[in-house]
């Protein structure tokens, strides 16, 4: 179910949130927990062994965190046991496909294939079950004494699917005692409406532009056409992942959490390094807190830095998905980092307009990487931004960006302006909540216009 549908927003939240505020605090865990199991449940109702595995995952952890917090003398042996487990779970639905497909066209007489559907959301629940088991591990968090407590923690539909990955620390006193005050669920309900706005009125149209392009082809399209259709993925990956954070994050107020804050304007970035604190805050704080660090972090001279570096961003390329684009974008960024830390950090720190302009340059094509999974297409694509470099020389002398120009450049003039802090500023100056609410309506009416004419898309990190 996604949340930018007229069934979600429709249906599924006048029950929900009509049970959970009908009902004492002291059930609100148990109307969470059905909540988030029909929401899943709709989700992979075509595949119910999705489902089973979730419900499987969900045991595995609670039971290992209970066995390593009990048996401290063979802690070490029940938390290989939970991560083996979860790798092994999230290896065969998401990469085996994948390696196998490459064995047969590269190993003669090989012929094994398998169509395995990637269950939604497992690459964020195994990493929040990772997280928990390590936690208890570490004695940072005792281990939860309540399955359903527990359950609620890995299961709530307002982070499920695509994040904010959370750790079991920072929910735990929610869990048990969270309140729920009418300022607090109207600011969701705000936060939820713009969340929505930008994923429906802003990423879904600029994304037509990338989609107009694949369905032209690269080699038929120009080198303005070209920046300008990485320039629309750019805003629209950001747009929709934001938007989906803040949504996410929105619901947690209604519900009584405060879920971490997961972007922070990174377009504005003046680093690869800085970019990437701001982007999917919560995936870099999971792979520092439970990758960089125990490997040595930056703590054991430059060799040791850079392999730690090296291993934390290939490890995130391939989380992203199974295609050697997501290795090669994760090696490309990490590289970045690197030379960054080395050499060219001091001057982007010391000169902030060279180090946007560095950045105007780099996140687009670091996405074009990410976004185009065929390796020979993603090297025309490339001659065509880049034409004195390849074949596509001819590319800059036609003119079809005109007519996409006409169409889109309102969405990439919004893409531009909502990339920084001016829109946001002007909402806070406004202090009166008539106003506030008249914009949030419009918005509100908007995105459910578009979505009744069919245009809501479904969330692109869905398929991470």
């Amino acid at each position: 179910m996604v949340f930018s549908s007229i069934k979600f927003i429709f249906i599924f939240l006048p029950v929900f949130f009509g049970l959970y505020y009908l009902f004492p605090n002291r059930h609100k865990n148990q109307i969470l927990f059905a909540g988030s199991m029909c929401f899943y449940f709709v989700g992979t109702i075509d595949h119910p062994e999705h489902f089973i595995l979730f419900l499987v995952s969900i045991l595995v952890d609670f039971f290992v965190g209970l066995l390593i917090e009990r048996y401290q003398k063979y802690k070490k042996v029940f938390l290989v046991t939970g991560v083996v487990y979860h790798l092994i779970c999230l290896f065969t639905v998401k990469y085996l496909s994948f390696v196998l497909s490459e064995m047969n066209s590269r190993i003669p007489g090989f012929d094994i294939s398998v169509d395995i559907i990637l269950p939604i959301g497992i690459s964020f629940y195994t990493f929040q079950g990772i997280s928990y088991i390590v936690d208890v591990y570490r004695c940072t968090v005792p281990a939860e004494k309540s399955l359903l407590r527990f359950s609620v923690y890995i299961s709530m539909f307002e982070q499920l699917i695509a994040g904010p990955i959370v750790t079991y620390g920072q929910v735990r006193n929610e869990l048990r005692r969270r309140k729920i005050r009418l300022e607090t669920v109207l600011n969701g309900v705000g936060i939820f409406v713009f969340g929505l706005g930008l994923k429906v009125l802003l990423a879904n149209p600029v994304g037509k532009l990338w989609t107009d392009v694949l369905a032209i082809g690269f080699e038929s399209i120009s080198t303005p056409l070209a920046w300008m259709a990485i320039l629309a993925y750019t805003f629209q990956i950001y747009f929709d992942f934001f938007g989906y954070s803040l949504m996410a994050i929105g619901l947690g107020k209604m519900l009584g959490f405060n879920l971490p804050k997961n972007f922070d304007f990174p377009y504005l970035s003046r680093s690869m390094t800085e970019f990437w604190r701001r982007w999917h805050i919560t995936l870099g704080s999971w792979f520092r807190d439970y990758v960089y660090i125990p490997l040595g972090g930056n703590r054991k001279g430059k060799a040791a830095t850079v392999r730690n570096l090296l291993i934390v961003w290939m490890l995130t390329g391939i989380w992203h998905g199974a295609g050697y684009n997501f290795v090669l974008w994760g090696f490309i960024i990490s590289l970045i980092i690197i030379i960054e830390k080395l050499y060219i950090g001091k001057f982007l720190e010391r000169f902030p307009a060279a180090g946007h302009i560095y950045m105007l340059v780099l996140i687009p094509l670091t996405w074009a990487v990410f976004a185009i999974d065929n390796m020979g297409q993603l090297g025309v694509f490339f001659t065509r931004l880049f034409p004195f470099f390849g074949q596509g020389v001819w590319s800059i002398f036609r003119y079809d960006y005109i007519k996409y120009l006409k169409l889109y450049w309102p969405f990439l003039a919004a893409g531009l302006l909502f990339s920084t802090h001016l829109p946001f500023n002007i909402l806070k100056l406004i202090k009166n909540r008539f106003v506030i609410a008249g914009i949030l309506a419009v918005i509100f009416i908007a995105s459910v216009y578009c979505m009744y004419r069919g245009l809501d898309d479904p969330f692109l990190y869905f398929r991470f």
